[in-house]
């Protein structure tokens, strides 16, 4: 890589940004684990369970690119502060009213799916006039944040686990919001974030979704998230099966540690030719890695399968981001990479829904069986659409700068190659 990890972490508020952003995408990034958890223990079926987890997916999905917008319009910190404390609300709101009333529920964790901040694709809007605007640096960010994320994942159901077996599910739930808040409120004081502003855009209903490019990208990751989603429910019945719920926490830590391993080894290398290429290949070794969870066997053997499903995926999530980056309009950073949330967490609901039913009627290996469907669908996608893929988005600079003149996207000139 041209920049190594530490050398992009010594820049000035690099790791302030990074860790703060981290922190602050942790009660969304363990939410569905955090409810399934909490419905069950609150006497509810795995229906109920995944449909709430699934509401909370697609107000998520509705509200980050709504979101996204108006951080390029107003700026991040008017945007993602009020925004993580409302969602915090929401579940609190969920914590205290419990699943007595289903409406009171699904009310909750749609509110705070809704206002879930998007410091996903704030910070990667931020990572241009942090890194000095040098595109190798950005690509190489891109890198270690997919691979920051991993480290999320891995200790994320840890900690639902531990302050579930501390507490409650309830307090849990409490618990990681307020961590969440101080986490967005880190990212919104710091300099950059209060100084960002998007470049000029051009006005269209559409916004970012008016790239054929981006639409392609976004539906692969779509099936990308169903089966992520899926995984989160069949390990849930697979934990039951085996009479120890912390089972569950070892094998949604043991995705994200492969994945961790995985973005690891991809981000220690240059690579060169079209990121769209190599993004077909990446998923479809995602693909192959979820086949193997339909054997469920023992929790050590289950747990080692998990890890080696999660390999590919941060590489196909460093590499998607810099697709974003050369399809992406002008003046649309943080919407564009919204949308990519959006999509992947549509998908994680749809997954999560679809999960549920089937694992009561086919049993925990019927709904491993749904993660790798939707690999494939999502290798099938980006096979359809490889002709539209490869026309990159315009030439353009590298983005998001501080004084806001520079363009909308964060920089991958048209047909360069691109660094993993």
């Amino acid at each position: 890589m041209a920049a190594g990890y530490a050398e992009l972490l010594g820049t000035r508020h690099a790791a302030r940004l990074l860790v703060g952003t981290l922190v602050g995408r942790l009660p969304n990034a363990v939410a569905p684990i955090a409810i399934v958890l909490f419905t069950r223990a609150e006497g509810g079926s795995y229906t109920l369970a995944g449909a709430l987890a699934a509401a909370y997916g697609v107000a998520n999905a509705v509200g980050q690119p709504l979101l996204g917008r108006a951080v390029d319009l107003f700026g991040q910190p008017r945007v993602q502060l009020p925004a993580a404390v409302v969602s915090a609300l929401g579940m609190v709101w969920l914590a205290l009213s419990g699943t007595g009333s289903v409406v009171a529920a699904y009310a909750a964790v749609v509110v705070a799916g809704l206002f879930t901040p998007p410091l996903e694709g704030g910070l990667r809007a931020l990572w241009p006039s942090v890194l000095g605007g040098r595109e190798e640096n950005v690509h190489a960010a891109y890198a270690m944040d997919a691979v920051a994320q991993e480290v999320m994942f891995t200790v994320g159901p840890l900690l639902v686990t531990l302050f579930v077996a501390l507490w409650s599910p309830a307090g849990a739930l409490v618990a990681l919001n307020v961590i969440g808040v101080l986490g967005a409120l880190s990212v919104v004081v710091s300099e950059p974030s209060r100084r960002w502003r998007s470049a000029p855009r051009e006005a269209h209903w559409l916004g970012a979704l008016r790239s054929r490019g981006l639409l392609a990208l976004l539906g692969a990751f779509f099936f990308v998230g169903t089966a992520l989603g899926s995984i989160t429910v069949a390990g849930v019945a697979y934990a039951d099966d085996h009479g120890d719920q912390a089972v569950y926490g070892w094998l949604m830590a043991a995705v994200g540690l492969g994945a961790l391993v995985g973005g690891v080894a991809y981000g220690a290398r240059r690579w060169a030719g079209a990121p769209e290429r190599r993004l077909r290949l990446l998923v479809a070794l995602l693909a192959a890695g979820y086949l193997p969870l339909t054997l469920t066997p023992g929790p050590v053997a289950m747990t080692a399968l998990a890890a080696l499903a999660g390999v590919f995926l941060a590489p196909a999530l460093a590499c998607a981001f810099i697709v974003v980056d050369r399809h992406a309009p002008a003046g649309t950073v943080t919407e564009a990479f919204s949308w990519l949330v959006t999509f992947f967490g549509v998908g994680a609901a749809i997954g999560t829904a679809v999960a549920g039913p089937v694992v009561e009627l086919g049993g925990t290996a019927a709904g491993f069986g749904v993660a790798s469907v939707a690999g494939g669908a999502a290798l099938a996608v980006l096979t359809v659409t490889q002709r539209v893929m490869a026309t990159a988005g315009r030439s353009r600079t590298v983005a998001g700068s501080a004084d806001g003149v520079s363009d909308g996207a964060s920089g991958a000139p048209s047909g360069a190659a691109s660094a993993g």
